[in-house]
């Protein structure tokens, strides 16, 4: 039996860095993943260095952003940091 009294400590400190660790980092990039998928053209936005604009076009990998009358900028999809709350 000191086999396995040796085992329990090892398997309770990694299930412990899968709940600590692991698993946010998981569901942080899935909520993530959802809103680079949810972004449509009119949708106010903040990029990652804190540039808000509104999506006036967009494919597959940039995002065009309007930040200011007359003033547009190109962005890659994935510099989109969050929804403006507006």
């Amino acid at each position: 039996m000191p086999n396995l009294q040796n085992l329990i400590l090892p398997i309770a400190l990694l299930a412990l860095m899968y709940f600590m660790m692991i698993r946010p980092q998981q569901q942080q990039a899935k909520k993530r993943q959802e809103l680079l998928r949810s972004l449509a053209v009119g949708s106010d936005v903040v990029t990652i260095g804190g540039l808000h604009g509104t999506i006036t076009a967009m494919d597959d990998t940039t995002v065009r952003l309007r930040v200011a009358s007359n003033v547009e900028l190109t962005f890659n999809r994935s510099a989109i940091g969050a929804r403006d709350a507006k």
